[in-house]
């Protein structure tokens, strides 16, 4: 008789070992479910395959995070298990009995128990590096997806640039030639200089597009950032002012001088002064610093505009995005700063939150790969 008790008991517990498995089985394939999901859901399903469920109670901890059941607490008898991913330790389970029980083959736990712990440690580490292999996955498939969408907007955008810039420099020629002759009425005078002013912006874009699809190599001499950066201000500190905007420079007293292409390094920082101009439509103040930090040049570009969302500052790189209405941006530009700076070997950063302003921060390096005074370098944009 208590044999057969004993053989009860035992059939008894591996019955509820394997519901707890199969549950928790059937709640790692439920559609859209987050790994909290699942971690949350697992530490429910483990008080009840315990041998005293009435007085049990679960945690999970998974890289610094808590899942527990309703009643858990942190005294009582605890059983134990790691959660180990990829040889690194990244958590724990452990099921606690409120009460004291008997003490058994592991404390109150029976040795089936120290099984079951052990295999569902192991099923959520197998869930999570299923997960991780899943985002990494698709984490390359969107890289790849955007290396080819790169590389045919690069094409189309040469071949644009190409297509264009012969008609328009013809219109532009013809109407500088038209200004110049005498005793034009001045509608007539008027009229030309849109022309002109147009066919200007238009020859920007054109050259945006040549940068960004590679058909207009750096020319790299020695360069003072400094210079540059009084430059770009010069050229727009009239429209800070009538646009309400104080500007604020904190410069560096000893900054190095870098190898590097100065007009795109202008192009670079009256980008960014632009787009900064922009997110302050009702004035503000525009910061502009620079500093050195071992062998790199740092300049900051920072407003206390509007910012943008975390949505946006995902996409800000991306080849002709813009929160801009249709006539007001053409999407190229930030992009092409990006292109800027990677092909000198630097990188840029951008901190940035709804009605908290925008930070850009370019890093570059004082020495260039490669020789100045015009050699090409191969770089990627993205």
């Amino acid at each position: 008789m208590e044999n057969l008790q004993a053989q009860d008991v035992a059939l008894r517990e591996r019955v509820k070992e394997l519901t707890c498995l199969y549950s928790l089985s059937q709640l790692a394939e439920r559609p859209r479910i987050s790994l909290a999901g699942v971690l949350q859901g697992t530490v429910e399903l483990l008080p009840s395959a315990w041998q005293y469920p009435e007085i049990a109670a679960g945690r999970i901890v998974f890289d610094g995070q808590s899942y527990v059941t309703a009643n858990f607490k942190e005294r009582g008898q605890v059983q134990s298990a790691p959660i180990v991913v990829n040889g690194k330790r990244r958590g724990h389970i452990d099921v606690v009995y409120l009460e004291e029980r008997p003490k058994l083959y592991e404390g109150p736990f029976l040795k089936e128990e120290r099984s079951l712990i052990d295999a569902v440690a192991r099923q959520i580490t197998l869930i999570i590096e299923r997960r991780q292999v899943e985002e990494d996955s698709l984490r390359l498939q969107g890289q790849l997806r955007h290396a080819d969408r790169l590389a045919t907007i690069g094409q189309l955008a040469a071949g644009v640039a190409h297509e264009l810039n012969e008609p328009l420099g013809n219109i532009l020629g013809f109407a500088q030639l038209a200004q110049k002759h005498p005793g034009l009425p001045e509608q007539v005078v008027g009229d030309l200089a849109k022309v002109v002013a147009t066919c200007l912006d238009a020859r920007q874009i054109i050259h945006n597009l040549m940068l960004f699809s590679r058909q207009m190599p750096p020319r790299k001499t020695r360069v003072d950032l400094h210079v540059v950066v009084e430059e770009g201000l010069c050229l727009l500190e009239p429209r800070c002012v009538r646009c309400g905007i104080a500007v604020v420079r904190q410069l560096c007293a000893e900054l190095p001088e870098i190898i590097a292409d100065a007009s795109q390094l202008r192009q670079v920082f009256v980008n960014l002064v632009v787009n900064a101009i922009h997110a302050m439509p009702g004035g503000g103040t525009l910061k502009v610093a620079t500093r050195s930090s071992g062998d790199r040049v740092l300049l900051t570009v920072q407003d206390n505009g509007i910012g943008m969302s975390e949505q946006v500052l995902k996409e800000i790189f991306v080849p002709f995005f813009t929160t801009k209405d249709v006539h007001e941006g053409t999407g190229l530009g930030l992009p092409v700063v990006h292109g800027i700076v990677t092909s000198h070997g630097g990188t840029i950063r951008v901190e940035s939150a709804p009605g908290q302003g925008a930070r850009f921060e370019v890093e570059l390096p004082v020495g260039a790969e490669g020789k100045a005074n015009g050699d090409r370098t191969d770089d990627v944009t993205q």
